[in-house]
């Protein structure tokens, strides 16, 4: 089926623009932390990505230089203009010993300055080797942090629904497939004057820029099994083999809102969250990081011990043993070019950072990282609820994870492209085999285009 032409371009467009918009927050790319360098002596320079947790960077650079004596120098990078700091500091005489790539695809362009971290200690207590950025028997990017996401839920609406005359469950517990949860949802929705609810689902945001949730983090799950198929990581092509299961969650969400598909288009995460933090819905999907966007919503009604996860079931067989979507776009790299000295001096920076009290603490309580190694107890994660709920599911070996294979996608223009489709489609002016024909070609397109660069 013809696909329609302006999809392409509007994201193309949006594309542009979103890079130009990273590159004018300048700052001159990036502030610095220097500590005190000793003529000769190792030391570590880590570039950092977030802004938001530099000045607890300098704390870290600061205690670690008092327990040990080897300087630590930290750059932040300024919001959106990471990459090309890292371009612009790599190929300095004094250049960062430790950088962050953000998987599969970053390590492409960055392979010439990973060193193979296969024999060090941290990688050593990684829990899930499968996790960290490989090539080959190599190892170059270890992941740091761990997030989850999945479909949050409000306890206390679905204990209320149980509650309810004709209720298709009597526990939570018994949702554990699409076909139990589209049951459940459907049946919700059409009881939702006496849950005193909205709709099932907070509202899907299909507002150009505020999509991720659907063309990022919903598109991994039949990618994942696509790529689990074809025993791989990355792809140049894809059938999208499971698009049916993408759209029968899709579907779902659509059809049991707080409101109605046509205007999804307006809609943004903000609203989604605002209507689920006020008990205008039971679901939404997201990530542990919505806790606080949930818990700072004005009026919020949804207490700490009622938000809990469950996993995204589309209809795939056996997936009663799915949980929650599980990883990260956060991975540690040391520069294969710094010194023997320096290199050695970064890799005991973070066997420090991740194996001693002290370096724990600040992990767990001023970064606020779920770190996936097994140094860390359940006691040395963060607690806020959706945390916990990551950390119950990661140690439930009865349960297989979905892997973040969104790092892979080829292209930020790949998924605009996808997001807008969706929303012609939920919108009513696109069909489905367009919609799929739209993955399947732009993916193809977008892939082909990176190697060629």
């Amino acid at each position: 089926m013809k696909i329609k032409k302006t999809l392409l371009a509007g994201a193309l467009v949006l594309a542009g623009a979103l890079t130009f918009t990273g590159c004018g927050n300048s700052n001159d790319g990036a502030k610095e932390e220097t500590a005190k360098n000793d003529g000769g002596k190792a030391s570590v320079y880590y570039l950092n990505f977030k802004p938001e947790v530099e000045e607890v960077w300098k704390e870290i650079a600061t205690k670690y230089e008092e327990e040990t004596g080897v300087p630590v120098k930290v750059v932040t990078a300024a919001s959106g203009t990471y990459e090309s700091t890292l371009k612009a500091e790599i190929t300095k005489d004094d250049a960062p010993t430790l950088f962050q790539i953000n998987g599969p695809i970053g390590y492409q362009n960055w392979k010439d300055y990973t060193k193979d971290l296969k024999d060090s200690e941290i990688y050593s207590h990684l829990v899930d080797k499968d996790l960290a950025v490989k090539d080959g028997e190599g190892v170059y990017g270890i992941p740091y942090v761990v997030e989850g996401y999945g479909l949050i839920y409000n306890d206390a609406i679905l204990q209320k629904y149980i509650g309810l005359d004709g209720a298709k469950i009597k526990s939570v517990d018994e949702i554990n497939n699409f076909e139990k949860l589209k049951e459940v949802a459907e049946d919700m929705q059409a009881k939702k004057d006496d849950l005193g609810i909205d709709g099932a689902f907070a509202s899907t945001s299909l507002k150009p820029g505020e999509d991720w949730r659907w063309q990022t983090h919903l598109a991994n799950l039949p990618i994942y099994y696509e790529y689990k198929d074809n025993d791989t990581k990355d792809m140049a092509e894809v059938e999208f083999k499971y698009d049916q299961e993408y759209k029968n969650i899709f579907d779902l969400y659509l059809e049991n809102s707080t409101v109605a598909p046509e205007v999804l288009t307006g809609k943004s995460v903000t609203d989604s969250m605002a209507e689920f933090a006020l008990e205008q819905a039971a679901f939404v999907q997201n990530g542990n990081w919505a806790w606080s966007q949930i818990s700072e919503v004005s009026g919020n009604k949804v207490k700490e011990e009622n938000i809990k996860f469950l996993p995204i079931y589309t209809g795939m067989e056996g997936e009663e043993k799915q949980s929650i979507c599980v990883g990260t776009e956060n991975f540690f790299s040391v520069n294969s070019q710094a010194s023997e000295e320096n290199q050695k001096a970064t890799e005991d920076f973070l066997t420090w950072l991740f194996t001693s009290d002290e370096g724990k603490d600040f992990v767990t309580n001023k970064l606020g990282f779920i770190a996936p190694f097994d140094t860390f107890t359940e006691e040395d994660q963060p607690q806020d609820p959706l945390a916990k709920e990551v950390a119950k599911y990661m140690s439930n070996e009865d349960l297989y994870n979905i892997d973040w294979n969104f790092t892979s996608f080829p292209s930020q223009a790949f998924k605009d492209y996808f997001g807008q489709a969706l929303g012609q489609y939920a919108s009513g002016s696109m069909t489905w085999e367009e919609v799929k024909e739209a993955f399947v070609t732009s993916w193809k397109d977008e892939k082909a285009a990176t190697n060629q660069e």
